[in-house]
Parts: C-alpha cells; sequence; structure tokens
C-alpha cells in the first residue's frame, strides 16, 4: 500500500528534536521558526513536558468518556485560570476543525439558526462546515459547500452591518489573527463591532484561536487585545505541544445537554496531560512574557531590513511579505542556512511561528540569514 500522496513534502526526515532545533537523518541541524504550523509552543521534547505524559502512560493512557475522568477537570480549572476565561465550560476533542465544527453545532442548537458569517482569507479546518468557512475553493468539496457560509470582507464594519440587516445569523467566526491567510490582524473595533452586532442580534461570536492562541500574541489569546470576550473559543495546535488535543470554551449561557456534543478519543489521560503540562511550563517559565518580547524585536528589526515590504503580526506570530513570492526566500533560508519557515496562501508572504521559548542568539540567527538571502535575491534578481 502506498500513502495517499497530497502533502507537498521536503526532502528531509528529522529524527531528533529539542528546544527550537530538529535533526534529520543525516545528522543535519535546523533551526525550527514554524514548529509545524504553530503546534510546537513549549520548544522540542522540553524535559517536563516528557516526563508527566511518561509518568500518565505508565498508569493508564486512555478510556472513553463514559467513566470519570478527573484530570480532564484539572485541565479545565488551570485553562480556565490561564486565561482569564475561570466561568466558561470546556468540551475537549482532538483538532482544531472538530473544534470549529462542535463550535458551529453549538451556535445553531443554542440559536436555532443557520447562518455563520466567516471573513476572507480566512481557514478554520478541512472537514465539513469547517472547510465551508474557508476560504480556498481549492479545499472544498462540491459536498461541503453551503450556502449557510458567508464570506464577508475583512476589518469592513459597514459591510458586517449589512449582512446582519438581511439576515438571521446564528454566528460569526473569526480568527483571532489570521494565519494561512497572510497573517493578518483583526481591528481592535472590528472584533469590538463583531460582538456588539452579535450581542444585539442574539448570534454568538466564535473566535477561532487555534493558531494565534496559546500566549503566541503576548497574551493567551490575540482577542484579548481588543478587551472582548467571545461567546465560544476555539483551541487547539500550541495546546499540546505536538499531541493532538483541542477544545471549545463556552459561554455559561450556552446549556449543556446529555448528548449533545460527543467524542470518542477526546479527552483521554494522555491529551490531558500534555495540556496541562504546557500551562504548566509556561506559566514556570515565563512563556507570554518571552513571546512578548523576542516578536517585539523581531518585528522592529525586520521592519528595517532592506527588502522587506511590511511586517505583520504581535508576538510569536509574524508575517513577512516581500515585493515578490517568498518561495525562494523560504527555500533558500531551508536548503542554505538550514531555517525551517512557513509558507501562507498570500504568496508574497513568509509566516514565522517559533516556539514561545525562543532565544535572542536565535532570532539573530534568523534575522542574519534572512539579510543574507535577501542581499543575493537582490544581487541575483
Amino acid at each position: 500500500m502506498n500513502l495517499f500522496d497530497v502533502y507537498p513534502i521536503f526532502n528531509i526526515t528529522p529524527v531528533k528534536a529539542e528546544g527550537s532545533y530538529i535533526w534529520d537523518e543525516k545528522g543535519e541541524k535546523y533551526l525550527d521558526l514554524y514548529g509545524g504550523h504553530a503546534v510546537i509552543s513549549i520548544g522540542h521534547s522540553h524535559p517536563y513536558y516528557i516526563q508527566q505524559i511518561t509518568n500518565q502512560i505508565n498508569k493508564i493512557g486512555f478510556y472513553s468518556n463514559a467513566v470519570k475522568i478527573p484530570i480532564q477537570e484539572k485541565l479545565a480549572m488551570k485553562l480556565g485560570q490561564r486565561s482569564g476565561y475561570e466561568n466558561y465550560q470546556l468540551f475537549l476533542c482532538n483538532s482544531g476543525a472538530e473544534a470549529n465544527e462542535n463550535a458551529f453545532k453549538l451556535a445553531s442548537f443554542h440559536t436555532g439558526r443557520k447562518k455563520v458569517i466567516a471573513f476572507r482569507n480566512s481557514f478554520h479546518g478541512r472537514t465539513s462546515l469547517a472547510v465551508a468557512a474557508t476560504d480556498d475553493k481549492t479545499i472544498v468539496a462540491p459536498i461541503n459547500e453551503s450556502d449557510n457560509i458567508i464570506f464577508c470582507e475583512w476589518n469592513e464594519e459597514d459591510a458586517l452591518h449589512r449582512i446582519f440587516s438581511t439576515h438571521e445569523i446564528a454566528a460569526v467566526i473569526i480568527e483571532g489573527i489570521q494565519g494561512i491567510g497572510g497573517v493578518n490582524i483583526p481591528s481592535p473595533s472590528f472584533l469590538q463591532k463583531i460582538k456588539w452586532l452579535c450581542d444585539n442580534a442574539g448570534a454568538l461570536m466564535i473566535c477561532d484561536e487555534i493558531q494565534s492562541g496559546y500566549g503566541r500574541s503576548g497574551k493567551f489569546f490575540a482577542h484579548q487585545w481588543a478587551n472582548i470576550r467571545p461567546d465560544i473559543i476555539t483551541i487547539a495546535k500550541g495546546m499540546g505541544n505536538g499531541f493532538p488535543v483541542a477544545g471549545v470554551l463556552i459561554h455559561p449561557k450556552i446549556k449543556a445537554t446529555h448528548g449533545l456534543l460527543g467524542t470518542t478519543f477526546g479527552g483521554s489521560y494522555l491529551a490531558c496531560t500534555a495540556a496541562i503540562a504546557v500551562l504548566d511550563v509556561m506559566k514556570e517559565e515565563n512563556l507570554m512574557e518571552n513571546a512578548s518580547i523576542m516578536g517585539a524585536y523581531l518585528l522592529h528589526q525586520l521592519k528595517e531590513m532592506k527588502g522587506v515590504k511590511e511586517v505583520r503580526g504581535i508576538g510569536l506570530m509574524l508575517g513577512i511579505e516581500f515585493n515578490f513570492p517568498c518561495g525562494s526566500i523560504r527555500s533558500e533560508l531551508l536548503h542554505t542556512h538550514k531555517i525551517f519557515t512557513g509558507s501562507s496562501s498570500n504568496k508574497n508572504t513568509l509566516r514565522v511561528l517559533p516556539a514561545l521559548n525562543i532565544k535572542k542568539m536565535e532570532v539573530e540567527l534568523f534575522l542574519a540569514a534572512l539579510k543574507n538571502v535577501l542581499k543575493n535575491q537582490m544581487m541575483n534578481g
């Protein structure tokens, strides 16, 4: 049997990882400034994380949600404390797409409505309604197409008003910061307007913090820069530092009933252990503060760099835009300088999503390499 060939892959085989570095089977060392789509939040192979998962798997790794699993309550308590959402409820699942699917379902159950507003350049997952709310026709199969999704222009308050005035809206879903779309930041006033319109129309605001959450912006959630509290928040990626775990934070006004939602693997002993370890390390090592400091330094240095058109982002979620497609820059960074970075649907924008414990020395390595690459590009261009 062959693998189903859907991934364009680099000819690199990682076999070891530690901190912000990975090593391939040839012993080559790479600086990882992408973390597998912002998944690596506390660094590869963090010793505390490994210890906690090892201790747990030596006891019990899995049983279904048909029994009491107290570690789920421990995770909910710590997550509430760290995020500032202590009075919210937590539903645990496995992936960001699954979290968004459940968020849509909850909004529809709660409001009795079907229509959802999403935004241009959005990405919310590859399943059913999550992909229908993703602004990328190449990954939306005919069976996923839905007239229940209404796309609105980014940061356009008047367009948002018009949609609310002509439709009964169940929910608005927006990323705290758009990731795959090219690291686009919603203005605080736009997020505040969404919340106001939802509250006045009886709709729910869903904030997708799957990539932008978990301290990456310097606050626990990126939307907290706008001083709003969405009705539903979806989380994944950095939540487990590589272990598949995701969740939905749910406002107390949304009532649970038995059977309303469900999952086989969500909230397993190992998933909760990984998620708790991440929260512990974030607190003990002040990783949100480090994200703010390192991110601000990176942003300042990149804005001064010759050849860079624009830099967008907050904390350690940055998009570097050039005046030309950046595929060759990404390739040279990887193959010549041994640095992983990310692409986006904006072909001119390079994404930088390092672990939150990245050191200044590692930031300097990247800045020197990028400066060298841009110098070569300009000489050869």
